[in-house]
């Protein structure tokens, strides 16, 4: 089925903390409102690379109340009511059905593609027509996911299992999901790549509103029920009252886990070739960033003189002059008041390290 373009929306998911991008992401400036690479932060990326395809109206933003006013300045094409404010974080399942719940009432006939704020996307082109193809196939009933061909076995991404083909006639290969897989650990990701038959779970997600709502309604009913009040109360003088009453009680669950691993016409576009990156730690930023001829990166106009230095980011926001002397294969973020040095490949431990300073109550460093 060729899709209508007039009903067809963009919601972008940015209310994470990015904390594995710690000292610089925090809670009241997290990474998706950084820039982190180039001049625009990664939520400006997504809606610029949106704005070919969509409207500003036809563009959706489901975030939490601390990062709106941010946002709002940092897109400000986007109405006002296309943000959608959540009370509270209570995972990817509830931003999916209150977005899916929203458009119903504006457009019965909306697909919507569900997009994180924070990656990175070289391949722009390639994006669009991705998307194209993936509102063909989410036209025809399907709940549709994009997988990345893995470069690695990596330990940091979800895995998706591809299946038989899908036949439909479709402009791109489309491929039924056999299933889901969690973080895997380093043996269990080296298989998986062997396999041939794995991808990796972008998080990024296409289907009709009726579609999601419908299972959500199948499997998640208790979010279902909390919805429909939601959705009765939208656009009236008690929208804001009854979301914050009913929101916080949900239960905190991913769409992966709470949906998509247990729906049954599920579909996956492979989407090698995208230049894509979830900018999901220190180490992901020399995949996107270029190196001088050493392989070092110095970021966010940091003061960096490399002597016999290698495979080494500095990200430093002032004037101070960071010197690196026989150094390799390290990251060093100086933010002013927290300083953080560690190996490359020890950079996803910094959620570890934003754990214990919670659990401390050093909260002045979150």
């Amino acid at each position: 089925m060729v899709t209508d373009p007039s009903h067809t929306y963009a919601v972008i998911m940015a209310g994470g903390g990015g904390t594995r991008l710690w000292p610089v992401s925090r809670k009241e400036r997290p990474k998706q409102l950084l820039p982190l690479i180039g001049q625009d932060t990664l939520f400006q990326s997504t809606v610029a690379r949106l704005k070919d395809m969509f409207p500003p109206e036809k563009i959706l933003v489901v975030t939490v109340e601390e990062q709106a006013h941010e946002m709002k300045e940092q897109a400000p094409d986007i109405p006002e009511e296309n943000y959608l404010i959540e009370p509270g974080p209570r995972g990817t399942a509830s931003v999916v059905g209150l977005a899916a719940t929203v458009l119903q009432k504006r457009d019965p006939q909306a697909t919507m593609a569900i997009l994180p704020s924070d990656h990175f996307i070289r391949n722009v082109d390639l994006f669009h027509y991705l998307l194209n193809a993936a509102f063909d196939v989410a036209n025809d009933g399907y709940l549709v996911t994009l997988g990345i061909t893995p470069t690695a076995p990596s330990t940091a991404y979800g895995y998706i299992q591809q299946g038989k083909a899908v036949n439909g006639g479709y402009k791109y290969p489309v491929y039924s999901v056999v299933s889901f897989k969690e973080k895997p650990s380093e043996e269990t990701a080296q298989q998986l790549l062997r396999s041939g038959d794995h991808s990796w779970n972008s998080g990024m997600f296409i289907w009709r509103a009726d579609s999601i709502m419908g299972e959500i309604n199948k499997q998640m009913p208790a979010l279902a029920a909390e919805l429909k009040v939601i959705g009765e109360a939208w656009g009236t003088d008690g929208q804001n009252e009854v979301l914050a009453s009913r929101w916080l009680g949900l239960k905190n669950e991913t769409v992966d886990y709470g949906i998509m691993e247990k729906a049954e016409r599920v579909a996956v576009l492979p989407a090698g070739g995208l230049g894509w990156s979830d900018v999901g730690s220190w180490e992901s930023l020399f995949e996107v960033l270029l190196p001088d001829m050493n392989g070092n990166i110095a970021t966010n106009a940091g003061l960096h003189l490399a002597h016999e230095t290698h495979n080494t980011l500095v990200y430093g926001g002032h004037d101070r002059l960071i010197v690196t002397i026989g150094v390799d294969d390290m990251v060093i973020v100086d933010t002013g008041d927290a300083l953080l040095v560690c190996k490359t490949d020890q950079s996803q431990k910094v959620k570890e390290v934003v754990e214990h300073l919670r659990k401390h109550g050093q909260e002045n460093f979150l």
